[in-house]
């Protein structure tokens, strides 16, 4: 049970960077905006927010710099592919490069430490919080473990994750915005002649597309790590596009498909140097491929037949 439990907490933990990257993937693809940038834009808020906690000790200013950092590359993308009508998976794979190789360079640059920035103590980054009560019923069965180790102690961008999964929900299905950002995904020449103006309504999503980038990015380095490294994502922006086809574009089954490749995350490193019966000692370069194979079966198509919304990749030029 020892073991289950803290699978279970190091999911929670591993799934915070997906939810929220596979999420700002909705808001900007239920637009009609493909947006293969996630991973760039992660990686380029990951450093914004690694060096100004470093510079100010204060993990919010990081937080805020990552946020403008990702809100930038998602305004870059939207010139590129809303005002331009250039080739979004073109635009989205440049924000990649990009950031891949500005970080490093600029990381290089100011603190000398061969792509990576300090790493940051006590408060400079993001402390686990502690539930109420928590030590007082940790040793109650099955309620105690599963209060204090998998709701308790996590740090307040994991809460921010969760509580991002109702938001965006109620925003898509219940606000007069979320209305327009689904019509501009589906018909935009009909939501035009209504009176949207999908340029607007894109921008707006690739907006807040940003401000989640920027709290995934944010995450990785000052709250699950405590540094910005080279090519800390690891791909995790393209897991997290898996997960929304995976979810079908839908919030709710998005958020159970990025659980999943985080157990798969966590299991790995779980399984390595673990000699299975029979079987023996699985190499690790394999038990590292696995949250990837998952993927690539995905896509597959063990997820069933995925609908895109109908304008999703196709640029928006206004009737004359």
């Amino acid at each position: 049970m020892d073991l289950i439990y803290s699978l279970l907490d190091s999911t929670v933990r591993l799934s915070v960077p997906l939810i929220l990257a596979s999420f700002a993937g909705i808001l900007a693809e239920r637009s009609g905006v493909v947006d293969i940038g996630l991973e760039g834009k992660m990686l380029a808020a990951a450093f914004a927010a690694a060096a100004v906690a470093a510079v100010t000790a204060n993990p919010w200013l990081g937080v805020l710099a990552a946020m403008v950092v990702a809100v930038a590359l998602s305004a870059l993308h939207g010139l590129s592919a809303i005002t331009y009508s250039g080739n979004q998976m073109v635009s989205g794979m440049a924000i990649n490069i990009i950031a891949a190789g500005t970080t490093a360079t600029l990381a290089s640059a100011w603190f000398n430490l061969g792509g990576q920035t300090p790493g940051l103590e006590g408060a400079a980054r993001f402390q686990g919080l502690t539930w109420p009560f928590a030590d007082a019923i940790s040793q109650v069965p099955l309620i105690g473990p599963v209060y204090t180790r998998m709701l308790s102690g996590h740090n307040v961008l994991v809460y921010l994750s969760w509580l991002a999964v109702p938001l965006v929900a109620w925003m898509l299905f219940k606000t007069r915005f979320g209305l327009r950002l689904r019509a501009v995904g589906e018909n935009p020449h009909a939501a035009d002649t209504a009176g949207i103006s999908v340029a607007i309504i894109r921008y707006q999503a690739l907006l807040l597309n940003g401000v989640l980038c920027g709290l995934a990015g944010a995450y990785l380095s000052t709250a699950h790590g405590n540094a910005f490294m080279r090519d800390m994502t690891a791909g995790k922006g393209f897991l997290a596009l898996a997960a929304l086809i995976f979810g079908r574009w839908q919030p709710w089954p998005t958020f159970w498909a990025c659980m999943l490749f985080a157990l798969t995350d966590a299991l790995q490193f779980r399984l390595q140097g673990v000699a299975l019966p029979v079987i023996g000692e699985i190499p690790v370069q394999f038990i590292q491929m696995a949250p990837y194979i998952l993927t690539v079966l995905v896509l597959a198509g063990l997820a069933g037949k995925a609908v895109a919304p109908k304008a999703v990749g196709v640029p928006y030029v206004k009737s004359r």
